[in-house]
């Protein structure tokens, strides 16, 4: 971390209220899947639901919530959010049927849409231009890591305590949460207070597609996002489906699969560690290697499976920790580049529409690996998978140029883009 960003109180309040939120994302994630799963012996169908019915506001919602976030004062709303969330997460120990689960979801999932581009739009306000490609390089590294040990904590205490007191402990993380978030300074800004004024005489609908305009007049927003979208969905077409490759293998750890997801998650981490120190570097090439990369990673996975080659437990990992470590060179670039590129008093609505972008890749993504694998087999989809990356790859670099100079170097900011900010 930067010395100056270590000096940042705000900064480091709001990095701390995010590793707690993230720790305890993960611990309702797996009690849930253990409550409706085992303990009520869901359908297939109906634990597909439990991931939908979260998922599916922040995708749906997410340029509505962005606007709230640039109209609304960021601090109020991120507490706000995490409060009613805290309440949520309390609320699913009474639930008697997944439908009252679902329900409990799908708010969590929209309260989470508002969460996310006020927390975007907040990191503006309190670290500086010059500073804020380190800052967003550590916020997607303690993801990483709470992806890392988010799974591991929730396994234990869910075996340990059981699932309804892991609800209790994961709504203290949100007030908690809350807590933190009501110590940041409020951001007084200027260019804000004129927006406002000139909001008075525009309707909610057109704030909307502001953000819409604003990537548009953007060549690294618009090829960035394009590039960032396609790829998630490609990546999500085998991701989705890596227990189901490993399980071709006929000298296979039970462990493999755990191994895997979590030297893909030091690998985003090692990524993001590494962009953290870096203060110059072109983010849509970086973006293009990246996708590369994680070619590199599925391509000889579904390789080496097919011919059943032997020390699995050293090869999958390897190569899943290529993947990861690439994958963080595609999302965290782009992310350090639109916050740099991006006016304080829009950054919701940009990030509103960044976050329905992915999550919708999210959905379809692994809907539509299932379908594929099913049509041609596990393995060919895999190699699809790698080949369609390769091809975006090669495509996207040949057209760098288009993005534009300006664009490219994500060290320029605009001026005037930075919050103020006071108690």
């Amino acid at each position: 971390m930067e010395g100056s960003l270590k000096k940042n109180k705000p900064f480091i309040t709001l990095m701390t209220a995010q590793a707690i939120s993230g720790l305890g994302d993960w611990l309702s994630i797996i009690a849930i899947i253990t409550l409706v799963g085992l303990k009520w012996e869901a359908t297939p169908m109906q634990m597909s639901l439990v991931i939908l019915s979260l998922a599916l506001p922040m995708a749906l919602l997410g340029p509505l919530t962005g606007t709230i976030a640039d109209r609304m004062e960021r601090k109020t709303l991120m507490v706000f959010s995490d409060v009613t969330r805290g309440v949520l997460i309390l609320l699913l120990t009474l639930a008697t049927n997944v439908w009252m689960v679902y329900g409990c979801l799908f708010l969590v999932g929209m309260f989470s849409s508002v969460f996310i581009p006020a927390k975007n739009g907040k990191l503006k306000e309190i670290v500086s231009d010059e500073h804020i490609k380190g800052a967003m390089s550590i916020s997607s590294t303690i993801d990483s890591s709470t992806k890392i040990i988010g799974p591991l904590v929730s396994g234990i205490l869910v075996s340990v305590i059981g699932t309804y007191n892991v609800f209790y402990l994961d709504s203290a993380t949100f007030f908690l949460s809350a807590v933190l978030i009501f110590l940041l300074p409020k951001a007084v800004n200027e260019r804000e207070r004129e927006e406002e004024k000139k909001g008075e005489k525009s309707s909610f609908k057109e704030e909307i597609k502001v953000g819409f305009t604003f990537i548009r007049s953007s060549s690294f927003l618009l090829y960035g996002l394009f590039l960032l979208g396609v790829s998630l969905l490609i990546l999500q077409l085998s991701d989705s489906q890596i227990i189901v490759l490993i399980r071709q293998l006929t000298d296979v750890s039970p462990d493999l699969f755990g191994y895997a997801v979590t030297c893909a998650g030091v690998g985003m981490l090692l990524t993001g560690i590494y962009l953290s120190k870096k203060t110059e570097y072109n983010a849509f090439l970086y973006m293009c290697y990246g996708v590369l990369g994680i070619s590199a990673g599925f391509g000889p996975m579904a390789i080496l499976t097919h011919y059943d080659l032997g020390w699995s437990i050293l090869w999958v990992p390897f190569l899943a920790l290529i993947a990861g470590g690439s994958a963080g060179f595609v999302f965290i670039p782009f992310q350090a580049a639109a916050q740099e590129k991006t006016p304080v008093h829009m950054t919701g609505r940009v990030f509103g529409v960044v976050n329905s972008t992915t999550t919708t890749a999210t959905i379809i993504g692994p809907l539509a690996g299932g379908a594929l694998a099913t049509v041609i087999g596990i393995i060919p989809s895999f190699i699809v998978t790698s080949s369609l990356l390769i091809l975006i790859s090669i495509i996207s670099i040949a057209a760098r140029n288009k993005v534009g100079k300006e664009e490219n170097d994500v060290t320029e900011s605009q001026p005037g883009t930075q919050g103020t900010a006071s108690l």
